[in-house]
């Protein structure tokens, strides 16, 4: 994102202001967003962005939460698009998600892990893993999942997304065989929750 220059409208000043802020995390992590940064990527005074955000934390907040609202959209897409089995494809969306946005990654592990989540981010995270219950259960009813408890899957299924997601992070996985073992390790998974019959590439 660029910034032009010219002076922003007072409602969407907000909004701008996190979009620098996620510009920096990208670039540089949590440690490289600075509000005086961001007021100068914005073409405003260092002082005007406390009008909407009264420290760096409240500023960070908002950033998680957009964080969280765009990786949420980028998975749904993952499985509205998907060609074969909806819960493969959100699988390798997670794990590609982190590869191509790993500070925004390390930020949602830290505000999701945190002992007080804040009420939009535990909303957030309430929403996304409701929808992937409601995605495993249509899976079970159209015959494609074997049956057993949706919310075991889930939570099987997002620690070894997550799990691995941290491993390419963490450079313990070399990320140019990132495609490969992305793929052979959701399939290997998929072994054990498709119904008897099916095929990950079903």
């Amino acid at each position: 994102m660029k910034t032009t220059g010219r002076p922003y409208h007072h409602g969407s000043l907000p909004e701008k202001l996190v979009e620098h802020a996620v510009e920096l995390l990208d670039e540089g992590g949590a440690e490289a967003v600075t509000v005086r940064e961001v007021a100068r990527r914005a073409g405003v005074s260092p002082a005007a962005p406390f009008r909407h955000f009264p420290d760096r934390a409240a500023l960070m907040a908002a950033v998680a939460e957009a964080v969280m609202v765009d990786f949420g959209v980028v998975q749904l897409a993952a499985v509205r698009s998907a060609e074969a089995l909806p819960f493969r494809a959100l699988g390798t969306a997670f794990v590609h998600y982190a590869l191509a946005h790993p500070h925004r990654f390390a930020l949602l592990r830290t505000v999701l892990f945190a002992a007080d989540r804040s009420p939009a981010i535990e909303e957030g995270h309430r929403a996304f893993t409701n929808a992937i219950t409601d995605m495993i259960v249509a899976g079970q009813r159209r015959g494609e999942l074997r049956r057993a408890d949706p919310e075991l899957i889930r939570i099987a299924a997002q620690a070894l997304v997550y799990g691995l997601s941290q491993m390419f992070v963490d450079d313990y996985l070399d990320a140019s065989r990132a495609e490969t073992l992305i793929n052979e390790v959701v399939d290997l998974f998929g072994l054990g929750v498709l119904a008897s019959g099916r095929s990950v590439d079903a």
